[in-house]
């Protein structure tokens, strides 16, 4: 009889612990994804190029919550055919939260909350940008298997400001909400579309 109780005992704790591995879900997984981009415009002898570099990281904290950050960087040049008139360097910070719902299967849905933080320099006109943003976006991620998910979201609320210091005259401030949103990478208008993927380690 004893050894039915313990036997019994063992088969619980094992059940008990398979239970609770499968409700922490990925809590603790890290994951990375980020943005890439490249444009270029050329007009007669004019032309305006940027790039951006925005890698994300973060790790899920709880089962359905993630936190995260990106550090990157976004660069422009343009130049009329004859001089260089601007070329601007600017640091990103992107803090995000996410909350994620499962629909069904690997299918969840998210909602999504990023304090997106700019500070940059025009070498040319001699001045200095900050800004600073608060953007909430809805999405889907799928997962795919264990070490990769794809996702889409759109923005659905942006609100920020901007100051440009020059180092001769005053400064300008503008705040942004809604109808001129603000945001870190230059490219998410209201409720404009991003789909991508999303790695998981």
């Amino acid at each position: 009889m004893k050894k039915l109780f313990l036997f019994a005992g063992i088969a619980l704790l094992s059940f008990n612990a398979h239970a609770q591995e499968e409700n922490k879900g990925l809590e603790g997984t890290w994951w990375a994804a980020g943005q890439v981009s490249f444009s270029s415009q050329k007009t007669g002898d004019a032309k305006t190029t940027s790039n951006m570099i925005l890698p994300i990281v973060g790790k899920f904290i709880s089962p359905s919550v993630t936190v995260g950050v990106g550090l990157g960087t976004i660069n422009g040049k343009t130049d009329n055919g004859f001089a260089i008139t601007s070329e601007t360097n600017t640091i990103v910070i992107k803090p995000l939260i996410r909350k994620y719902w499962n629909i069904s299967g690997g299918l969840f849905f998210y909602g999504q909350a990023a304090l997106p933080i700019m500070f940059g320099k025009d070498k040319i006109a001699d001045s200095k940008t900050s800004s600073f943003a608060l953007e909430v976006a809805p999405g889907f991620d799928y997962i795919v298997n264990k070490w990769l998910t794809v996702e889409t979201s759109f923005t659905i609320f942006n609100v920020g400001t901007s100051t440009s210091t020059p180092n001769i005259g005053e400064k300008t401030t503008t705040f942004g909400f809604n109808a001129n949103p603000m945001n870190s990478v230059g490219d998410r208008e209201l409720g404009n579309l991003q789909v991508g993927v999303k790695f998981l380690f």
